[in-house]
């Protein structure tokens, strides 16, 4: 198996740097026009320990995105406008930064994804739904896999009790060996032990999506994952690693309703 041809998903596709690009004017346009946000909320103290928060014309559930770049590149900035379609549906919405590798080791982007968590639920009081893409939905499925009392003791079991991955990476060791990997400086013992994948299935409300034009080895990933953790998987047709994300903008996206209704139910509980 090619596993460059399998994981670069820039590489496999041709347009990937105008998606990008998209993004970026899309999001600063959302944010320039959402008028109940407030920007760069600190989480930690590193300069990119920042989360930005949209919030609905009423209160309601809270959510998170989490942007992807396999560890390695983008920030919050080029995902506000995935906050669109669940503020339609009256869910607030996170969209975190976070520090990258080689910059720091993966671990430490983990602890930094619990510390927002952990921060938006000691000012909100709310559980939290957790979305995210590639990598970003690795990060989801940790979370949702976090003992948060072993954080924090004052912290709820279940504070993360539904993600929603979007093409994510659930088993790192395929990717050690590609031009991806090298600035993980992973080993295939820590890759293991942070794949979501080989984790005791979280308990919580897990559906994992994955587009039907992304390779064999992204769609294989949320199934095996989806099927591990006893959760529920979708293959959006047509669409590749980086159009999987379009639905995000739109309130009456069947995506959107399934993922508002995942957070409604934990504002219940």
């Amino acid at each position: 198996m090619d596993l460059e041809a399998e994981y670069n998903n820039r590489a496999r596709v041709a347009d990937s740097a105008a998606i990008i690009a998209g993004w970026a004017r899309d999001a600063a346009a959302f944010r320039a026009g959402w008028a109940r946000s407030t920007l760069d909320q600190p989480y930690g103290d590193g300069a990119r320990e920042r989360l930005d928060l949209f919030e609905p014309d009423m209160p309601g559930p809270l959510a998170v995105f989490i942007h992807g770049g396999y560890w390695q590149a983008l920030d919050k900035s080029f995902a506000s406008h995935c906050a669109r379609g669940l503020l339609g549906r009256g869910v607030a919405v996170a969209v975190p930064s976070y520090d990258l590798c080689p910059g720091v080791p993966m671990r430490r982007i983990v602890e930094q994804m619990r510390a927002a968590c952990a921060m938006l639920h000691r000012r909100t009081g709310r559980r939290l739904l957790v979305a995210g893409h590639s990598a970003g939905g690795h990060l989801a499925a940790l979370l949702m896999a976090t003992d948060w009392t072993a954080v924090d003791p004052a912290l709820p079991a279940g504070l993360v009790g539904a993600a929603l991955p979007v093409s994510g990476v659930f088993e790192i060791e395929p990717v050690l060996p590609t031009s991806l990997g090298r600035a993980l400086n992973l080993s295939p013992a820590e890759a293991h032990a942070l794949s979501p994948r080989f984790l005791p299935p979280a308990g919580g409300d897990l559906h994992a999506v994955v587009g039907g034009a992304e390779s064999g080895e992204f769609i294989r990933q949320t199934r095996d994952f989806a099927a591990a953790w006893g959760g529920s998987e979708e293959v959006l047709p047509g669409a590749n690693h980086f159009t999987v994300l379009d639905p995000f903008a739109d309130p009456a996206h069947p995506l959107v309703a399934r993922a508002a209704a995942m957070a409604g139910r934990l504002a219940q509980g």
